[in-house]
């Protein structure tokens, strides 16, 4: 196997996490965003949607989005388990994982692309030709605000996100914040709960990732 990655996107992030956690040594291959590289005709031989992260199987099969390789990865290696052991378990980390990709990830994907001169004509992952609209930076910046607040809820109830151990819900919400504080979003001071599971998620060597 091979995962196609990039190093500054919270995407690819979440696929590294989760491999680091599994304690599997999977080698990547770095695509710049940034630089357009996931657009041109090499990579979308690979993976014609434009996105990252993309993971290669030996006999050439390519997995795209991070949720789905979460459960190619888990099927093959169940532990650490990482989606739930029963199926309220997997309902629930399923629910809290794809809240934070809709509701957090894409929100700030909103605020940060649409003010970014690099994205002018690159509003949307994985394509071009769509361009950024200046006023989708307030609505991205409102959007996160009620995802902190949503997280800070339910922070307040449980050491974790989802279930009462660390899962793939953990991953996206810790990508996520950590991508808001790099392109200036702010949590909001009242924020204790985030805080302390913050602490605790990003003591773990695969945070470092």
């Amino acid at each position: 196997m091979k995962l196609y990655d990039c190093g500054m996107a919270p995407n690819p992030r979440r696929a590294r996490i989760f491999i680091a956690e599994k304690g599997l040594d999977i080698p990547s291959i770095e695509v710049s965003i940034i630089d357009g590289e996931n657009l041109k005709d090499d990579y979308l031989a690979i993976n014609p949607w434009g996105t990252l992260p993309a993971l290669e199987l030996d006999d050439g099969t390519v997995i795209t989005e991070a949720p789905c390789i979460f459960v190619y990865l888990e099927s093959l290696y169940p532990e650490p388990n990482l989606l739930g052991m029963d199926p309220i378990e997997i309902a629930t980390v399923g629910s809290w994982e794809r809240f934070c990709e809709m509701q957090g990830m894409q929100a700030i994907g909103e605020f940060f692309r649409n003010q970014n001169e690099i994205f002018k004509n690159r509003a949307m992952p994985g394509f071009s030709g769509i361009s950024t609209i200046p006023d989708l930076v307030g609505r991205g910046k409102a959007r996160a605000e009620w995802f902190f607040k949503k997280l800070e809820k339910q922070l307040g109830k449980s050491e974790f996100l989802a279930i009462d151990r660390f899962t793939a819900a953990d991953i996206t919400a810790l990508c996520a914040l950590d991508f808001a504080k790099r392109v200036g979003l702010e949590l909001p001071p009242e924020s204790k709960n985030i805080e302390r599971w913050h602490k605790v998620v990003s003591t773990r060597p695969s945070s470092q990732l």
